[in-house]
């Protein structure tokens, strides 16, 4: 079976997809990578550098087909906490370490990690493990290298 070769996003109308991706995190970080369809077939990304892929995004292949990304199902830490200060402690910690967080109005997720753990439980947060799908924050400047 030939390598199906993706080069650029799907900028058309509509919402129907020819096949699935499936990432973690750390993949959907790369331009450029080789991977496999959910169906088993090889695909090549080849992105513009610095473009990164989010759950939900749709790519095209060289033949025209519409490809979905969606996230991996993954080891994370959530954190919750008993106040809002205790929450906000937590993310200037984390984000003081550059660890990608996911951050919604009750929780903080990262990837696990046992240290980042102790350190939020010292913190007097407290840590549950969970397999969810990871989807940081882009960031402060929010857009990719096109």
């Amino acid at each position: 079976m030939s390598v199906l070769k993706i080069t650029s996003r799907f900028t058309g109308k509509g919402s129907n997809t020819d096949f699935t991706l499936t990432l973690p995190y750390e993949q959907r970080q790369k331009s450029r990578l080789r991977a496999q369809l959910d169906n088993g077939q090889d695909v090549g990304i080849l992105l513009n550098h610095g473009q990164r892929l989010h759950h939900g995004d749709l790519l095209q292949a060289e033949n025209g087909n519409i490809i979905k990304i969606r996230a991996a199902s993954e080891a994370v830490s959530t954190v919750t906490a008993s106040t809002p200060l205790l929450r906000m402690r937590a993310c200037y910690h984390l984000g003081n370490r550059h660890v990608p967080l996911q951050i919604s109005e009750d929780s903080i997720s990262y990837l696990q990690d046992s240290v980042l753990d102790d350190m939020i439980i010292n913190l007097g947060l407290s840590v549950t493990h969970e397999n969810a799908l990871f989807e940081p924050e882009q960031g402060a400047y929010g857009h990719s290298h096109e």
